[in-house]
């Protein structure tokens, strides 16, 4: 149910804040298998998961609860060998055809090639902000941490808690930002041969099937989203401290905002603000306002 207000929203964060309910990740407590049967396993009494593809289906699974706002960790073993047509996502989503969106996409390759790490930002309904990048390490040899942090002024995209990239509000431009409707955490690994490997030029080897990618070490810290007869309201949860609640106030300070540049410009690979021909018209205009964006 979409929230009517952001600023009752704004209201409402530090009265809930108060609230603290304080959960550990567990995927058995905090997540439903939606597709895929058995290619999904929750193991280890919910401490770990596993979604696998083959040539018959993918899988995915999404959180049981709906989140306005907050700082969403997980650790991810992506596909490994040759995962060329594969695509691994991990993302914030709303419903509807109006629907806001963070996205996380990795898109699979052939053996000794990099992973292409695809960014988006949805809000109501309109995309087309695509940040690709690649990575400094082998996502496919160990546990990676990526984070999203969401709260009404800043959307940020983090690698082992370094910042890859960063989409303020800009309203006051005329750039749509996702503040008002509440977004599940989702995941999914499923068959993209038709376009995720250089256009779709290399397509999955299903020899090597399954393919399948590895979660732990969940954890949200954020404003859990509930909806009853008395209405519709917003309650933090996150473990009681400082740090943890950090994400409702958190920004680029110096020594973040100098990461960013770094990735930005050893690993970026594509940037919808720099591609001049696909808006012939002129940039959107959240480009012409930050180089950081």
């Amino acid at each position: 149910m979409p929230f009517s207000s952001c600023t009752v929203l704004m209201f409402l964060l530090p009265l809930f804040s108060a609230l603290v309910v304080t959960s550990a990740g567990n995927f058995l407590q905090d997540f439903e298998i939606t597709w895929g049967n058995d290619r999904a396993k929750i193991l280890n009494g919910g401490q770990f998961l596993t979604l696998s593809l083959d040539k018959t289906s993918g899988s995915g699974f999404r959180s049981k609860n709906e989140y306005m706002f907050g700082r969403i960790d997980m650790q991810i073993k992506l596909v490994g060998g040759n995962s060329a047509g594969t695509v691994t996502t991990y993302y914030l989503s709303s419903q509807g055809p109006n629907h806001d969106e963070i996205d996380f996409e990795f898109l699979g390759n052939l053996s000794g090639d990099p992973y292409v790490l695809h960014t988006n930002v949805f809000s109501q309904g309109k995309g087309n902000r695509e940040q690709q990048f690649y990575l400094w390490f082998d996502p496919t040899k160990a546990f990676h941490t990526y984070s999203i942090v969401w709260n009404p002024q800043i959307i940020m995209f983090l690698v082992d808690n370094i910042p890859i990239r960063t989409f303020a509000n800009l309203e006051s431009a005329g750039v749509p930002f996702p503040n008002s409707q509440p977004m599940r955490i989702y995941s999914s690994l499923w068959n993209a041969d038709d376009w995720a490997t250089r256009g779709g030029l290399v397509k999955t080897d299903w020899t090597k099937a399954p393919f399948t990618a590895s979660y732990r070490n969940f954890d949200a810290n954020g404003c859990v989203w509930t909806s009853g007869s008395s209405g519709s309201s917003c309650v933090s949860k996150s473990t009681n401290s400082v740090q943890a609640n950090a994400w409702q106030v958190q920004a680029l300070d110096a020594a973040s905002g100098r990461r960013l540049r770094w990735v930005q410009q050893k690993y970026m690979i594509y940037n919808y603000c720099s591609d001049l021909k696909r808006f012939p018209e002129g940039l959107p205009p959240e480009c012409k306002r930050s180089r950081l964006l």
